[in-house]
């Protein structure tokens, strides 16, 4: 493989969504190295980081029935026991819903957690507080998916945070998924909930870094044998 190939092939293919951002941080940068150059500079450096933000690498997500993986890249920022969104009709009793708040420096594109079948897609417009705040779930503006399962009903919810301002939803209802297919997208900063079935337990701690579909956060054949961690 020629050096060409060989750098070509370390950098991930970027999502059709961010190709107007990209091009308008560029164009941004071209007025302002007209203006001032060191102005020209920073604007560079933020079309980097807008071309980073839009990237869409190739995930190996397992494909084993009954393994639940992360929706998104980012940082596992809470595991609690809550009632899940109305809109979600998953019940009135608390279900374990494991957060992945994603920075600005994350990948974006949102993938499927589980293989299913799309039963239901509600948006919901609210504010925009900061994704890592626990009210930002019931607060900011989000979008909710249901898949049902041979094991149980999922419940994925999009939360916009502080600087997102627009949630992409690639999938519609009654469409059949696949664990690690990409479904939406969330621009600059935000977060994902997963609220599993019943009785099932999570297998990721507070704190762990998470890669949208290939991070296993649950396993429905566990049942309540879940997993003890220890920080290194």
């Amino acid at each position: 493989m020629s050096i060409s190939n060989s750098i070509r092939a370390q950098i991930p293919p970027i999502h059709p969504e961010g190709y107007p951002f990209i091009g308008g941080f560029a164009l941004a940068s071209l007025i302002l190295f007209w203006i001032w150059t060191p102005l020209g500079w920073i604007g560079t450096v933020l079309t980097v980081w807008c071309t980073l933000f839009f990237r869409d690498p190739v995930r190996v997500t397992p494909v084993r029935e009954g393994v639940v993986v992360s929706p998104a890249d980012g940082r596992v920022s809470m595991i609690t026991q809550v009632l899940p969104p109305a809109e979600l009709g998953l019940g009135d009793k608390p279900l374990t819903r494991v957060s992945v708040f994603m920075s600005v420096f994350n990948c974006h594109v949102n993938r499927a957690p589980v293989t299913g079948r799309i039963e239901r897609i509600v948006y919901r417009p609210g504010v925009f507080i900061n994704a890592e705040l626990d009210k930002a779930s019931e607060d900011n503006e989000r979008n909710s998916l249901v898949i049902g399962t041979a094991q149980g009903r999922i419940g994925v919810v999009q939360i916009a945070g502080l600087v997102a301002r627009r949630i992409v939803c690639f999938s519609k209802e009654g469409q059949a998924i696949g664990a690690g297919e990409r479904f939406g997208l969330i621009r600059f900063g935000s977060r994902l909930d997963v609220y599993l079935p019943d009785g099932t337990k999570p297998l990721v701690s507070v704190g762990q870094t998470a890669i949208a579909g290939e991070t296993i956060l649950a396993d429905f054949r566990l049942g309540d044998n879940g997993l003890g961690f220890r920080a290194n």
